[in-house]
């Protein structure tokens, strides 16, 4: 009798827990990329260029990653307590443009301010490329 509960207490647990596991690893699974964009609180209108075309890009380039919470993007004021405390726990000193997975960061900042006004085009081309290297 022993054996019968513990047979049928296994039979009704394994499909449950194999669900809870699949579901589990299918959200974790894959990389994640997260995007910073760090500012001071005054802006001109390059700087809030790059911030909106950075999110815009990332959004059209990889829709399903931002659908599914895969792929951020943050906005971050340097002269605000949460932005200053994000800053200095991913290293970043000034205005920045930066993307990690966790492992590895790029920091854009300079291919940004380059071409967000001037280049969208190639603005995009770069975003791409540096996201899809943090991808691999």
């Amino acid at each position: 009798m022993k054996t019968f509960r513990l047979l049928v207490v296994f039979v009704l647990l394994v499909p449950f827990y194999s669900v809870t596991a699949q579901t589990g690893s299918n959200t974790a699974s894959g990389p994640k990329v997260e995007a910073y964009y760090f500012h001071n609180t005054t802006r001109c209108m390059t700087c809030r260029t790059v911030e909106e075309r950075a999110k815009e890009n990332l959004q059209d380039l990889y829709p399903e990653m931002w659908k599914n919470g895969t792929l951020t993007f943050k906005a971050a004021d340097l002269n605000g307590k949460e932005g200053e405390k994000l800053a200095k726990k991913l290293g970043v000193s000034g205005q920045t443009l930066l993307l990690t997975n966790g492992k590895k960061k790029i920091n854009l900042t300079n291919e940004a301010f380059l071409y967000a006004v001037t280049n969208p085009e190639k603005y995009k081309k770069v975003i791409q490329e540096k996201v899809d290297e943090l991808l691999k």
